[in-house]
């Protein structure tokens, strides 16, 4: 098991460059499989989840062609559907979460799809029911064996159009039902889908690889069904939590950064949102500047009531960053309530940060209140294990801005969502060190 070393309270300066999109790409990856033809995928972040999914693919029988600077090249003409009845796929499916997006294109092209209970991060229940009844409402039969946990959908004769209301806004449901209706006979329309920006590049590589997907962007699509769909090339977008995070660091670190082609079109309400934790964030062409913060005052509401910052489906803001909104919170002039929606695990690492000296009122398992330090008392350094990706980076961030030096055990978390973490961090100056 991994672990950083990081001296605290160093300030940071310089430019740095978002890796590739984790959920675009964990999405992007799945559709190969939807044609046999060749599928060039550009800007792949290089992580442990997506990764451990490119890998999954190639014993599927995928061919895989690395180009070089993340840059792959996919074949999917010679698919071993048997694979899926395995139990090395059981062992490797079970371990990422991502795996459940295979179900949806093989379900279209070959007529059934298999999947373990998904892993991922322990954040609390994930529901499965979204991507199962859309399958079920496309004509699939739908079967689960309780003591395998394994899942699985069948349709034999094809599947067939429908018009589908979702009881969530799922994004990897959203995707995986869009991506079984492209090959679906007729027209389906789905009511209540996700919206994110990375569903919209799903829908658009999948558009250019010969698909009928309209209402792009919105809560309403509508896919007319084809018979088959061709090769492509597509490029992933930056990500827009290693974006969130980078204002984060800057933030509570005091230091100047210039984080690089940001993809500002598709950020929405991500920098206001830190805007109102007193953040300045300056627009240069397609970069984002952080000037040094000495403080930063938190907003109120118009009222003067305090201010909360809750997560929500797209265009609202990501559940992915409130880690990150609440440690940077620490070190605010003010208060702010953090209301985690969606997940009632995520905010039980906010222990860690008040053992470094953070004031933290813990309300339930969704809402914490924050009380800002304002930077009169520095977080101390300690010694800590990363619970998930998003905790992990929070915890991170904590010990940057920290005194002292801190440990952070179970880095393999961190790591499944953030590429080479370490040594860009050590490029802007950081002291942090993998042992």
């Amino acid at each position: 098991m991994g672990t950083f070393k990081i001296e605290g309270g160093i300030r940071l300066k310089g430019e740095i460059t978002p890796q590739g999109a984790k959920n675009e790409a964990l999405q992007i990856l799945c559709a190969v499989l939807l044609t046999p033809e060749k599928v060039t995928i550009n800007n792949i972040p290089d992580i442990i989840d997506v990764n451990k999914l490119i890998t999954l693919l190639g014993n599927l029988g995928v061919k895989i062609q690395k180009n070089g600077s993340g840059s792959i090249t996919f074949q999917a003409d010679d698919v071993n559907v048997g694979y899926l009845e395995t139990e090395a796929f059981k062992k490797e499916g079970g371990s990422l979460r991502g795996s459940i997006m295979i179900v949806g294109p093989l379900l279209a092209r070959f007529g059934k799809g298999y999947i373990p209970k998904p892993g991922g991060d322990k954040i609390g229940r994930r529901r499965l029911d979204t991507h199962f009844e859309g399958f079920i409402n496309l004509g699939a039969k739908f079967r689960y064996n309780r003591e395998d946990h394994f899942y699985g959908v069948e349709a034999a004769e094809g599947l067939t159009g429908t018009d589908m209301l979702l009881d969530e806004a799922s994004v990897t449901g959203t995707a995986n039902i869009v991506m079984a209706a492209v090959l679906a006979k007729g027209k389906t329309t789905v009511y209540n889908a996700a919206c994110e920006p990375y569903l919209q590049q799903l829908c658009r590589m999948l558009n250019s690889m010969g698909a009928s997907i309209s209402g792009v962007g919105s809560n309403l699509l509508t896919i007319e069904g084809v018979e088959c769909l061709g090769g492509c090339t597509h490029r992933i977008l930056p990500d827009m939590i290693e974006i969130g995070s980078w204002i984060g660091l800057a933030a509570m670190t005091r230091s100047e950064i210039t984080i690089k082609n940001v993809s500002w079109d598709n950020l929405g309400i991500i920098p206001n949102t830190f805007r109102k934790l007193g953040i300045t964030i300056e627009k240069r062409g397609d970069d984002i500047h952080i000037p040094t913060h000495e403080n930063y005052q938190i907003k109120t509401d118009i009222d003067g009531s305090i201010l909360t910052i809750a997560d929500a489906p797209w265009p609202g803001f990501t559940p992915d960053l409130l880690s990150i909104i609440l440690v940077v919170a620490t070190q605010a002039n003010g208060d702010v309530l953090i209301h985690q929606k969606m997940f009632e695990s995520r905010l039980f690492f906010v222990d860690k940060l008040i053992d470094m000296g953070a004031k933290i009122m813990l309300c339930d398992p969704h809402r914490a209140v924050v009380m800002g330090h304002d930077f009169k008392s520095q977080l101390k350094a300690t010694t800590m294990s990363s619970p998930d990706i998003r905790a992990g980076i929070s915890l991170l961030i904590a010990a940057l801005s920290a005194k002292g030096t801190s440990t952070i055990q179970n880095i393999e978390q961190i790591d499944r969502g953030y590429e080479r973490i370490d040594e860009r961090l050590r490029a802007i100056g950081a002291n942090i060190v993998r042992v």
